[in-house]
């Protein structure tokens, strides 16, 4: 018999259907609707997929089931599919939670946090690009008079695309999304939409949701919702910054201190854990820019609107948004992170590297507090910054030599990842383009 809680959302919701939904490796979400009265199989034992079907589990033709096992707990309406509800999953093979399902990965992570007490929080911010189709096919932008060079915040680029952004936000609010800002963002036809932070496995689950909502309310519209890193070269990429912060077990912020010299209100803790993430900076790229799109977006350089906010560094600062961790004051801003990633496993590896270097008492070094994207190479260079990988194969080889990941994340899914990204490069480095027709057909 279900809880009263849950009985009361399917009877409030008329709720006939539900999406027994988890993510491949990339965090794309995969789905089987399962009848209302299928929901305690779901929870039980789970709805059955054959894994060699799903990329990244690591399983043969041969081999059992994948077996996603619903969290109760994550039980929501789908507001723009009446009659729908959604619960997410984590996979299980042989009864057991399956090493490959980032979700679990991501689990594991907070187990090490909660075995201390603490809670990691993590604000999203995601951005995407709004599209459509012409009548041959090709993308353009929804509104083609969002043109302007610097379109950031431009009233008539926010309110010519409002159908799509209030009935995106109406319906993420049924289902108690606290949503508190909507803006256009840097590039033509690019939107973000903000929404209060929660612990970390939360807010990959929302993010999760975030993006099958956003997706299917442009398709009702005729539109194409993009979470791609970077569809246009010219303009900014669609970036997913990450706010982070631990909370103790009565909710106190435990990366705030007034007393902090620098101005920055950051505790020791917050110093440590920011340096984790530098230490693993480059590694941390293969999770966070995950596609050979993304490096598109993290390049040295300006775009037309004066910035391409991507950063290229391995640099922290306060409120430095050319840094790889800006510092807003009592908390950390994770910037390399983009649109297009797994929310589980960049939160897991983030985890990884934070309490490493708290528990190795890693020092952050001096914060930059200049403009980097205003700097040569050269002057970047003699202070002591790196930059961080230039390219998806680059990644996976920083990835590769550091075994922090393997080691708390587990090798069986970053060995998956790191092969099915250079795999991904080399399918890329085969292909011939059309510049490369237009610029060698008739070069020679």
């Amino acid at each position: 018999m279900l809880p009263p809680e849950t009985q009361r959302i399917i009877d409030e919701h008329k709720i006939k259907y539900v999406l027994a939904q988890f993510v491949d490796i990339h965090g794309s979400a995969k789905t089987k609707s399962v009848p209302i009265s299928g929901l305690q199989t779901v929870i039980d034992s789970g709805a059955g997929f054959a894994g060699f079907a799903i990329c990244g589990m690591g399983m043969e033709p041969h081999g059992p089931d994948f077996m996603a096992k619903g969290d109760l707990s994550t039980l929501t309406a789908v507001p723009w599919q009446p009659g729908y509800g959604r619960i997410v999953c984590v996979g299980h093979v042989n009864n057991e939670p399956h090493p490959y399902d980032s979700r679990f990965v991501l689990m594991q992570q907070v187990e090490r946090l909660k075995a201390r007490g603490w809670t990691l929080n993590t604000g999203l911010e995601p951005e995407f690009n709004l599209m459509r189709r012409d009548a041959e096919g090709k993308l353009q932008l929804v509104d083609a008079s969002d043109n302007l060079d610097k379109p950031c915040y431009d009233y008539k680029g926010l309110s010519r695309s409002r159908q799509f952004l209030e009935n995106l936000t109406e319906a993420l609010q049924k289902v108690d999304f606290d949503i508190y800002q909507i803006d256009h963002e840097d590039a033509n036809g690019q939107f973000e939409i903000n929404y209060t932070y929660s612990d970390a496995l939360t807010s990959a689950d929302r993010f999760t949701f975030f993006r099958m909502a956003a997706g299917e309310v442009a398709n009702d519209l005729g539109m194409i919702c993009s979470f791609m890193p970077k569809p246009d070269p010219k303009r900014a990429g669609n970036g997913m910054h990450f706010h982070l912060s631990i909370a103790d077990a009565i909710n106190k912020n435990l990366f705030h201190d007034a007393s902090d010299p620098s101005g920055m209100g950051l505790s020791k803790m917050a110093y440590h854990f920011a340096a984790g993430l530098l230490a693993h900076g480059p590694a941390l790229c293969a999770f966070a820019a995950p596609t050979v799109n993304s490096y598109k977006r993290l390049v040295v350089g300006r775009s037309l609107s004066g910035s391409t906010w991507a950063p290229a560094f391995v640099a922290y600062g306060s409120n430095n948004r050319s840094a790889m961790v800006r510092v807003p004051y009592g908390r950390l801003e994770f910037r390399l992170p983009d649109a297009g990633c797994n929310p589980y496993l960049v939160s897991a590896a983030i985890i990884a590297a934070g309490l490493d270097g708290i528990d190795r008492k890693l020092e952050a070094g001096a914060p930059c507090n200049e403009n980097l994207y205003g700097m040569s190479m050269e002057e970047i260079a003699a202070r002591g910054i790196a930059t961080l990988p230039q390219s998806l194969k680059e990644a996976c080889d920083a990835l590769e030599a550091d075994p922090l990941f393997r080691d708390t994340m587990g090798k069986e899914i970053v060995s998956e990842f790191i092969e099915l990204k250079r795999m991904e490069w080399v399918e890329y480095s085969r292909h011939v383009s059309d510049w490369e027709i237009k610029r060698y057909t008739e070069f020679f």
